[in-house]
């Protein structure tokens, strides 16, 4: 028998009361070809974003996520992120180049954490398109650096470690 779907309230700091409903299992059910190599729990342990991204918007989310998370509660510190550099735009700049979806104000991040959890939206399809578009810096890591080297090029590994792909073993 399939179980009802949850219904998520959201009140934070970017959104009053906007609901989604958890229609798929957590963690399966992804679209085809949509296979990120790490979990949003695992992202926070490594380091992403500055340790800013999630800081008020944790009881959305499992504790789980956040034992071990590197998140500061003031500003963004690039010295928590897995590779201690700082990879992120602003979000001012997300929003003036359209990759920010209403539902999802933080960002790629934002509605990648709720689709693991099992939302599905409207945006899915561009969000997994934009995903798939940051495969072509695996290519220039594995062009220009020896396996393994994580000292080289460690602005485009973090960059990919924040969409989700294990930067650590290219």
């Amino acid at each position: 028998m399939k179980s009802k779907p949850r219904r998520i309230t959201v009140n934070d700091r970017m959104q009053q009361g906007y609901e989604y409903l958890l229609t798929k299992p957590a963690g399966k059910d992804f679209a085809a070809g949509f296979k990120p190599e790490l979990t949003p729990k695992q992202m926070l342990r490594l380091g992403v974003f500055g340790g800013k991204y999630m800081t008020d918007c944790q009881a959305e989310f499992p504790n789980e996520w956040f034992e071990k998370a590197r998140l500061c509660p003031g500003r963004h510190d690039p010295k928590l992120n897995f590779f201690g550099v700082n990879a992120s735009q602003p979000l001012s700049v997300w929003r003036e180049k359209g990759w920010v979806y209403h539902e999802d104000p933080r960002g790629w991040f934002q509605w990648y954490c709720r689709y693991y959890l099992g939302r599905r939206c409207p945006d899915d399809q561009r969000q997994i398109k934009r995903w798939r578009a940051v495969r072509r810096h695996i290519a220039q890591l594995r062009k220009n650096c020896r396996r393994g080297d994580l000292t080289c090029r460690p602005k485009q590994r973090q960059a990919l470690l924040q969409w989700a792909y294990d930067s650590r073993i290219i």
